[in-house]
């Protein structure tokens, strides 16, 4: 009986050593997964803000060269003169670099302040956008009024010494898009204080064709232009908005899971 009680005791050993083994064997795999998938996850975050960075470089550069080379090119507004197509785009590389930036370093050093700050900038340009689309479809009338307004406004220094970037401007889009005017042609007639147009609201571009009255002129004004081009690729647009939301709560999901992992583990996972 006593030999029995022993194998008994024995064989349970064995058995408890076994399930032992398997629960660290279990545990031990899926640690081996779940790093697996956070570095598959860092990786692809860093790739992402990577492409992120080198588009916000390509954006800078290219608003670098038209503030040099253009002068302050696609200045329409008079009450906003340092809105011009130049240091929009300066402004929007420099915000895209900084975030790629911070996304990337975060990611390849598994730093949770960088991760948060990435996360924190993305939420607040999210906010930013969301708010300014609501302020936007709740006061259209008013924006596109006083839009129309202050461009109006903005026809009658288009003769004058120190404005060649709004000159600039309005000759490149009455030419590419074929328009004259805010509202109409005869808007110049207000802006300039007698009956002629810009050269490039002629049909047939040639010197001071403007001033020939019998010439045909584009009647069309440029704002209607913009409205009916936004109108005609409004799905477009709305295609691409979607994907710029779906890649900012992508970047947000995966810099937050990467930052939570990180901190329940206390260290760093090895690549």
């Amino acid at each position: 009986m006593g030999g029995r009680s022993q194998c008994v005791v024995i064989l349970d050993v064995q058995i408890a050593c076994k399930n032992e083994k398997c629960h660290v064997g279990n545990h031990r795999h899926s640690f081996t997964m779940a790093r697996s998938c956070l570095c598959c996850i860092k990786y692809m975050l860093f790739l992402f803000n990577l492409l992120f960075w080198l588009g916000g470089c390509g954006l800078l550069g290219v608003g670098v060269w038209l503030s040099v080379s253009q002068g302050s090119f696609a200045t329409l507004s008079p009450s906003f003169p340092s809105i011009s197509a130049a240091n929009l785009i300066i402004t929007l590389g420099a915000v895209i670099m900084v975030t790629g930036f911070l996304g990337c370093l975060g990611a390849i050093k598994e730093n949770k302040c960088l991760l948060l700050s990435f996360f924190i900038t993305l939420l607040v340009i999210l906010l930013v956008e969301l708010i300014l689309l609501i302020l936007f479809f709740v006061y259209t009338d008013n924006v596109s009024e006083n839009a129309r307004q202050d461009l109006k406004e903005g026809l009658t220094l288009y003769s004058t010494n120190n404005n060649a970037g709004l000159r600039n401007a309005w000759n490149t889009i009455q030419t590419e898009w074929q328009c004259c005017g805010v509202n109409v042609y005869t808007d110049w007639h207000t802006a300039l204080q007698e009956k002629v147009v810009p050269d490039h609201c002629c049909q047939n571009i040639y010197q001071d064709c403007g001033r020939n009255a019998t010439n045909q002129f584009w009647t069309q004004g440029c704002y209607e232009k913009v409205e009916e081009w936004l109108d005609d690729n409004k799905h477009l647009l709305g295609t691409i908005a979607m994907c710029v939301l779906v890649i900012q709560l992508l970047g947000m999901a995966f810099s937050m899971t990467l930052y939570q992992q990180i901190h329940r583990s206390g260290k760093k996972y090895e690549a």
